[in-house]
């Protein structure tokens, strides 16, 4: 009798052991199985946007006709939307900038201001405008201030084309890609004064080939103007003051990661100093007037540190927000309102 107990008793152990075994055999094949998929999405999610091609990848329906429409106003933005359009209600753009200029490569590049996964951060909060914005809104923001003209109807066939090509772009892209392209270049800070001086010295030798003297551009050739090869700087066809480019360290790091012409977010052809001392410089130059920018940043508290313009949640210098040093101004905003700045 005792002995049949224990040879149940051993059984039980046995199919108990076995199915235990059996169990982590068929987890572990599951979780293999998830972390491949895993892995294999992230690589198709990462080849989605990578792969993309404006000249075979874009649906040949009206959903492809908004894509390519939305890439035409970036491309040629002064021609559809700006001051060369022929219709005249059409003139948002206010210069003869165009989108590609400041987001290089149609918003496909690195370091850039890229327009890949930009779809995803939106709406988000906007300190400019102390609300949360929409992507239209943010659009809208740049063709008042960098294109220095006025905002269009977000329900507009060409505010509905741009955000059809950005959705475009930045449809299937990865978190990690994502995070890769967006914005610019970060590089560290100076803790003294930018050096206006030298950067109009490596200004002479580094961007005056392409963007001239005072920063005015060079036109494209022909008796009639069509727009430029390299865009202006500087001057009445520039951005205005009110726009992010007129920021010295906003400007520097685009600079890091783009100027000279070739230059990459990865091969820079400039220092972090040399980057700082040529913004400094470039924002020097006279360009269009933002009205109304006493409304910026409702809560002067969020306004970045190197905003040139006032008011200001403290009693710094109006030289030091546009020049710099920065670091005093980023440790006061820490102390003071228990705010961490990095521009």
């Amino acid at each position: 009798m005792e002995n049949s107990v224990r040879q149940v008793k051993l059984l039980f152990r046995a199919v108990y052991l076995l199915t235990s075994l059996l169990l982590i055999s068929i987890s572990t094949v599951i979780f293999l199985c998830i972390n491949a998929f895993s892995i294999v999405e992230k690589e198709e999610n990462n080849a989605v946007w990578s792969s993309k091609s404006l000249v075979t990848d874009i649906p040949n329906n009206e959903i492809g006709k908004n894509i390519k429409y939305g890439y035409q106003l970036i491309t040629n933005t002064s021609e559809h939307i700006g001051p060369l359009a022929k219709n005249p209600s059409k003139r948002f753009a206010g210069n003869h900038l165009t989108c590609t200029n400041c987001h290089l490569d149609a918003g496909r590049k690195i370091g850039a201001g890229s327009f890949v996964g930009i779809i995803n951060r939106y709406p988000q909060f906007r300190g400019r405008e102390n609300k949360i914005g929409t992507l239209a809104d943010r659009i809208n923001g740049c063709f008042e201030r960098s294109m220095n003209g006025r905002a269009m109807d977000s329900n507009s066939k060409e505010m509905q084309a741009i955000i059809s090509y950005m959705e475009w772009l930045s449809k299937g892209v990865s978190e990690e890609m994502e995070k890769k392209y967006k914005g610019y270049v970060k590089i560290d800070m100076p803790f003294e004064k930018v050096d206006v001086d030298k950067g109009k010295a490596l200004y002479g030798i580094k961007c005056i080939h392409c963007h001239q003297e005072n920063g005015i551009g060079m036109k494209k050739d022909g008796d009639e103007f069509t727009g430029y090869i390299y865009p202006p700087i500087g001057g009445d066809d520039s951005f205005n003051d009110g726009a992010g480019m007129n920021r010295v360290i906003t400007a520097a790091e685009f600079i890091k990661g783009n100027m000279p012409y070739g230059a990459t977010y990865d091969s820079p052809q400039v220092t972090d100093e040399e980057a700082y001392n040529l913004a400094a410089y470039i924002n020097t130059f006279p360009r269009p007037e933002k009205k109304n920018k006493k409304e910026d940043f409702p809560n002067i508290k969020l306004k970045p540190v190197s905003t040139p313009y006032g008011p200001w949640a403290d009693d710094f210098s109006p030289e030091q927000h546009k020049f710099g040093p920065f670091q005093p101004i980023i440790l006061y905003y820490k102390n003071r309102y228990s705010i961490t700045k990095n521009k």
